[in-house]
């Protein structure tokens, strides 16, 4: 799904590679929308539909993993909002896509930027989450985006950006959407960046099932460790095995690896075959 353009996981989206590949409103990947709905498919005998994705809500045009964000998408007619994770140091499940304080979209406290040499000193997870609520990631203007719009935003909760999009939905009559929600993890980010795969899980489903979203919920991460929990622990909710654009082993290898089949098996864009498709179609 994501091109890899640096050594160390966390990093796959990296906003360079966002660049050349003109990321806005929408997941721009025909991977997705075919592969998802070919396998789904095999769960169903129901004709299924197109399944429009907003990416981060949609960070195009509002700022990323905002609720703001994912009610424009929702004005915008998505069936599904993609958000990501990170865990903070008391526990709490976090919409943000890096686990620290990106410079290009962060505002401190007292009003500062940051440089992107000293983001990384500012990580969620070395931060409670009414410290990281105080910092502002709408307001500074994003370098990639000139359409979106600036405001003032911080990153939620993820119960508390469900309860929004929930209660935004009844009120304008719009049908619920569905949830794709990414883990930001990785084995070098091990009890330092978040904790290890199974509690990380464990806190986000509690989040998700205490919302009573799970059926309208899919799972995604390059991690296959907390794929693994979702199928072992989870095993109702749909997983989406994201596969990097440097990956080598064939789809045949890497559900071998992660020892299950996926409900979705997502690739980078470049990795697509007729043969791939194929074999999903098959499977």
């Amino acid at each position: 799904m994501y091109e890899n353009t640096e050594t160390r996981r966390e990093h796959r989206d990296t906003e360079e590679t966002q660049r050349r590949r003109g990321d806005g409103m929408l997941l721009p990947f025909l991977c997705v929308s075919v592969l998802t709905l070919c396998l789904f498919s095999c769960k169903s005998t129901q004709k299924m539909t197109f399944d429009k994705q907003g990416h981060r809500g949609c960070r195009g045009l509002m700022p990323e993993n905002t609720i703001p964000a994912m009610f424009r998408a929702i004005d915008l007619g998505v069936t599904t909002l993609e958000m990501d994770v990170s865990i903070s140091r008391d526990k709490k499940a976090v919409v943000s896509h890096d686990p620290w304080f990106n410079s290009m979209i962060s505002t401190t406290p007292d009003g500062k930027y940051i440089n992107a040499s000293d983001e990384k000193k500012y990580t969620l997870y070395s931060m409670d989450y009414a410290e990281i609520r105080k910092w502002d990631v709408g307001l500074k203007p994003h370098p990639l985006y000139a359409k979106q719009q600036k405001i003032k935003a911080y990153k939620p909760l993820l119960e508390e950006l469900i309860d929004s999009v929930e209660a935004y939905v009844r009120q304008k009559g719009a049908s619920a959407p569905h949830y794709n929600i990414e883990t930001k993890c990785s084995p070098s980010g091990d009890n330092v960046l978040h904790p290890g795969p199974e509690e990380f899980t464990d806190i986000l489903m509690e989040v998700v099932n205490r919302k009573k979203i799970a059926q309208r919920t899919i799972i995604q991460s390059f991690d296959e460790r907390t794929l693994q929990v979702m199928h072992r622990k989870y095993p109702s909710v749909k997983t989406a095995y994201l596969i990097e654009g440097t990956e080598k082993n064939t789809v045949a290898q890497n559900i071998e690896k992660l020892g299950f089949r996926p409900d979705i098996y997502s690739p980078d864009y470049k990795l697509v075959t007729p043969e791939m498709v194929r074999y999903c179609h098959e499977h």
